[in-house]
C-alpha cells in the first residue's frame, strides 16, 4: 500500500526493479541478524525453533494462515538478537517480498522449503554462523529466483548476487538453481 498525504491510499505496483530491490535490502540485513542471534540461541531457543518448524512442516502450506504464522515465527526466532528496529525492519521487507513470492513464485516444493528450514537450524543449533548464513541466504536467494522466474526471466540481477556475496560467499549460486 502506498498512503500520501491528501491522497487514496493505493496499492503499489509489482515490478522487477522493486522486487530486485526488496531482496537486496532483506536477505543481507537478515543474515546479519542471523549473524548476530545464533551465538545467542539457547538449547530453549532451539527447541522452540525445532518444534516451530515441525508444526508448520505439518500444515503442508505456507498459505494457510496457521502456516504463514509459524514459519514467520521461525524466522523472528533466527533474528531477533539482533534488535526491535531490525528485526522489525525484516518484518517490513519480508511482507513487501511475500507479495511477490504469491504472485509470482510459482509452484513451491514443500518438500524442498521444509529441507532448507532444517539445514539452517542444524547450522543454528551446532552454532555455526557462517554455514547458517550460507542456508539462509540460499534458501531467500531460491524464493528470489523462484519470483524472478516467473516475474522477469531475463532480469540482470548483479546487484542482488553482489548483495548475497557480500554477506555468504557462494549462496548467491541458488539464484540460478529454482525449481
Amino acid at each position: 500500500m502506498i498512503a500520501e498525504p491528501n491522497q487514496r491510499v493505493r496499492v503499489a505496483t509489482l515490478s522487477p526493479a522493486d522486487a530486485e530491490e526488496l531482496f537486496t535490502m532483506r536477505i543481507p540485513l537478515e543474515v546479519v541478524a542471523l549473524r548476530i542471534t545464533v551465538p545467542t540461541l539457547t538449547s530453549d531457543d532451539v527447541a522452540h525453533l525445532g518444534a516451530t518448524s515441525r508444526r508448520w512442516s505439518t500444515t503442508r502450506s505456507q498459505a494457510t494462515s496457521s502456516g504463514s504464522g509459524r514459519h514467520r515465527a521461525f524466522h523472528r526466532t533466527l533474528v531477533a538478537a539482533a534488535g526491535a528496529r531490525v528485526t522489525a525492519g525484516i518484518a517490513e521487507l519480508g511482507d513487501h517480498s511475500e507479495r511477490y513470492r504469491l504472485r509470482f513464485g510459482g509452484s513451491v516444493r514443500w518438500e524442498d522449503r521444509r529441507g532448507e528450514h532444517r539445514a539452517i537450524l542444524d547450522a543454528a543449533a551446532a552454532g555455526d554462523v557462517d554455514r547458517a548464513a550460507a542456508r539462509l541466504a540460499a534458501h531467500y536467494a531460491h524464493a528470489a529466483a523462484l519470483v524472478f522466474e516467473g516475474l522477469d526471466p531475463r532480469r540482470d540481477l548483479t546487484r542482488l548476487r553482489t548483495a548475497i556475496r557480500a554477506v555468504a560467499p557462494g549462496a548467491e549460486a541458488a539464484l540460478v538453481t529454482a525449481c
